[in-house]
């Protein structure tokens, strides 16, 4: 009979599971958390095994460079040993937890020879009293292409945002909301780590979690007594923004489990939106629409903060197989929009294949579509419009005020 793991293993092992499924599979944490951690009872054990992966992700190239200045040989990227001491290391050098406790909670994931390595590697490391840079370093390729696209600077000011978990965003349904920092009208912003059921407002559905650049989209379509299409609309925060001002929305996601979160959004929130469970490359609508509102799939490397998996799983071939689903999708999404309507197209992207370039593309093919420069009225300040007329927010915006997701966003107007 297998005897049941020491206390804190069983958290870390999941930390492992978690790491293996997004450096070995391309998964991302979300995808992998439901089948990973479905063993562990507790609360705060879940929390904790996604606490330490999300923390080796943070610092991954800084924890590997470690490993390899202790070991003679340097460990394979896939082997045990090394998630053992990236795990390790984390909790000791990230999470503050006690050297001792981390290293004993690691060692029952080795077995034999690497149980001896993991512990002479980790105790070489801990006498030598070794930190972890601040801002931490991004993964070479991340950091390479990034730089090509944006230049140095605005690689140094990703690896700064991505030195610390990201700030609360809040939208308001109305005009009242808990204390906080106002970037723009109806936002709230507050410290990380903020109670989230605690604050008032929450069991009236007064307000929801955004971060204050995936608000922008639906706000560019303005208040509306009309028709909207929310494409691909899940989890909702898009899709209750625009009921909240006026618009009669139809709210489209592939996935129904995904329409079930947004339902419950909807509930808690008092809003309304209908809500189709279908592919918005093939859906249409039964009659032209007045504004329609995409926030494609995409490779979301400008939510990185956040989700540090992203900048370790993302590669050229994913975002270009993300670029040609938007290509399609936008194509496809024009042809809802009545004359005279308004098209906003935005992406959580860092990649100009999933911005610039689509916009160039398509306003190629589509004659009778225009770019509706954005003001900078509607947006907040430190973030301003492109002399195109788009909108483009990169890593450093309202760095001083606590950072931002980075996005494009897009409005176009059919000509009437």
């Amino acid at each position: 009979m297998n005897q049941p793991l020491p206390p804190g293993v069983p958290a870390r092992q999941a930390a492992l599971r978690l790491l293996d499924a997004v450096l070995r599979r391309g998964e991302t944490i979300e995808q992998a958390s439901g089948r990973t951690l479905a063993s562990i009872r507790a609360d705060n054990d879940r929390a904790l095994a996604r606490a330490i992966a999300a923390e080796v992700l943070r610092h991954l190239p800084d924890l590997d460079a470690l490993i390899n200045s202790a070991t003679q040989r340097a460990l394979p990227d896939d082997a045990k040993a090394r998630f053992a001491l990236r795990i390790a290391l984390a909790q000791m050098l990230a999470l503050g937890t006690p050297g001792h406790a981390a290293i004993a909670t690691v060692l029952p994931l080795v077995d034999g020879g690497p149980r001896k390595l993991v512990h002479g590697v980790f105790g070489t490391l801990s006498r030598r009293g070794v930190t972890l840079p601040d801002p931490p370093a991004l993964p070479a390729a991340t950091a390479e292409r990034w730089a090509a696209q944006w230049g140095d600077d605005v690689v140094a000011a990703a690896a700064r945002a991505m030195a610390t978990p990201p700030p609360l965003d809040l939208t308001l349904k109305g005009e009242d909301g808990p204390e906080g920092l106002e970037l723009l009208a109806g936002h709230r912003r507050l410290p990380r780590g903020t109670a989230i059921p605690d604050l008032p407002g929450y069991d009236e559905g007064a307000w929801w979690v955004q971060d204050i650049a995936a608000s922008i989209p639906a706000r560019l379509l303005g208040p509306g007594e009309g028709n909207a299409v929310d494409a691909c609309a899940a989890p909702g925060g898009k899709t209750m923004q625009l009921a909240a001002a006026g618009w009669a929305v139809t709210a489209i996601d592939l996935v129904e489990s995904r329409l079930a979160r947004l339902h419950a959004n909807l509930e808690r929130t008092g809003l309304s939106a209908d809500t189709v469970v279908g592919d918005a490359t093939s859906w249409r609508p039964a009659a032209p629409v007045d504004a329609v509102l995409i926030d494609a799939p995409c490779s979301a490397t400008g939510i990185f903060r956040r989700h540090p998996d992203v900048i370790h799983r993302v590669h050229p071939a994913l975002i270009e197989q993300m670029a040609d689903l938007q290509r399609h999708l936008l194509a496809h999404a024009a042809g809802w929009l009545k004359k005279g309507g308004r098209m906003v197209y935005a992406t959580c992207s860092l990649e100009r294949a999933e911005g610039e370039e689509q916009v160039a593309a398509f306003l190629s093919a589509n004659r009778d579509f225009a770019i509706d420069p954005v003001r900078q009225d509607e947006l907040p300040p430190g973030i301003a419009p492109a002399s195109e007329g788009w909108v483009r927010i990169l890593p450093g915006a309202l760095e001083e005020q606590g950072g931002c997701d980075g996005f494009f966003i897009a409005r176009f107007v059919r000509a009437g």
